[in-house]
């Protein structure tokens, strides 16, 4: 098999560019001990429409292709891939419509959008079993976490109320409840911020947009605030393909001067999943690396990988919970 290239559309700009950016390193860091291999990065400047022109043209000159970060941009990503034919590796939409819409031509290594909020869900139903409001963002992925939580709880014995952007919190609450913030990074931010300012603040909280370290930066005092996201360090079984957590993480460190979020270690494990197969496959025809990536069950830096066969939606994979102290975040 001749040198392969793998390409990527990223946000580097616009709205979703604080973590496009983050995955770019993250590649560009993997890519650094994979001489072998070709790496080609554009700019979708998280728009739905330069993406999908991006990619076209990534579409002509690479072997493997890598989505963009957001789950509305992933969305069309899916969708143009069916349309042209190809297989594209999903590190950054993890909404369950889109890991299932476009089986033989979407594979994804994330934890879907629904079962993100299990493991506060479970911490909270083992401490004590606060009643929860829910609140979602603007977008399909705060909502379809939202969702998810709800039939979680709902098998954890915990009530939940389910609430929009900017509707109403509890001004009273006997005997306490949680919040679980499920939106963009800025809408989490801004909930949290109403919800200490009320006279009966929530006794305990959990947000996704707390699942990286950016969090800390945004909010005065995080302490004791609980975060979920698809990875944490130090969290996952050793990688049995690809570069190790310990090596990546001081590879990135030394790049970057600070450790990565999630948004850079699981584009890593797309790339790494996605090559994988190539080699394993002997080429890079879509129905090549389906069989390939259908029948593998593994381990990368990122944690499990392990796909539905017939969807491409991840079933291995699965979420983690932290919680911020005075030092930062600490796995839970």
């Amino acid at each position: 098999m001749t040198t392969l290239t793998v390409g990527a559309c990223l946000s580097l700009s616009g709205k979703h560019a604080r973590f496009g950016k983050q995955a770019q390193l993250g590649l560009e860091v993997w890519h650094a001990s994979n001489s072998a291999l070709d790496l080609v990065i554009q700019d979708d400047q998280s728009d739905p429409a330069v993406l999908r022109a991006s990619l076209r043209g990534l579409s002509d000159r690479c072997d493997i292709l890598l989505g963009p970060y957001s789950t509305q941009l992933m969305r069309g990503a899916g969708d143009l891939a069916a349309e042209l034919g190809r297989l594209i590796w999903n590190h950054g939409g993890s909404g369950d419509d889109v890991e299932a819409a476009n089986p033989g031509h979407v594979i994804s290594v994330l934890t879907p959008t629904s079962r993100y909020a299990e493991p506060f869900l479970r911490h909270l139903a083992g401490t004590e079993a606060l009643p929860v409001r829910i609140v979602c963002g603007k977008g399909g992925f705060g909502r379809q976490v939202a969702a998810g939580a709800e039939v979680i709880a709902r098998s954890l014995g915990i009530d939940t109320v389910r609430l929009g952007p900017g509707d109403d919190l509890p001004q009273t609450a006997g005997g306490g409840w949680g919040l679980l913030c499920a939106g963009a990074f800025e809408e989490d931010i801004e909930t949290i911020r109403r919800a200490r300012s009320l006279p009966a603040p929530p006794r305990t909280v959990c947000a996704v947009a707390a699942g990286v370290r950016e969090f800390g930066r945004a909010l005065d005092d995080p302490r004791d605030i609980y975060g979920v996201g698809q990875w944490f360090p130090g969290t996952g079984d050793p990688a049995e393909v690809g570069i190790g957590e310990p090596d990546f993480l001081a590879a990135y460190q030394d790049r970057a001067g600070v450790l990565p979020d999630y948004p850079a270690v699981q584009a890593v494990a797309a790339a790494i999943i996605a090559t994988h197969c190539a080699t394993a496959a002997g080429g890079t025809g879509r129905d090549a690396l389906w069989s390939a990536a259908a029948s593998l069950e593994t381990t990368t830096l990122f944690g499990a990988f392990k796909i539905d066969p017939h969807t491409g939606m991840q079933l291995g994979h699965q979420p983690t919970l932290i919680r911020w102290d005075s030092d930062g975040p600490a796995a839970v």
